[in-house]
């Protein structure tokens, strides 16, 4: 899947769905980089490499909508 489709899926979820991806992704990760240490295969940077960009890609959505929230609520 390009980037442009992955990101138009991912700002297509809510907010729910999206904080639950980014669990899935952050035990995922904590998986891939234990599986190494503990004399299991070892990670492959690319994979470690994927699931970084896509928890960023995932934080950086949330961000952007909690600005756009911000932005429309009135000043005091």
């Amino acid at each position: 899947m390009k980037r442009s489709e992955e990101l138009k899926v991912l700002r297509e979820k809510s907010e729910q769905e999206l904080l639950i991806r980014w669990d899935e992704v952050k035990r995922k990760l904590f998986m891939v980089r234990t599986s190494g240490a503990t004399g299991g295969e070892k990670p492959s940077p690319k994979e470690l490499q994927a699931c970084r960009k896509e928890i960023a890609r995932i934080l950086t959505i949330l961000r952007e909508r909690q600005l756009k929230q911000v932005l429309r609520e009135p000043l005091l």
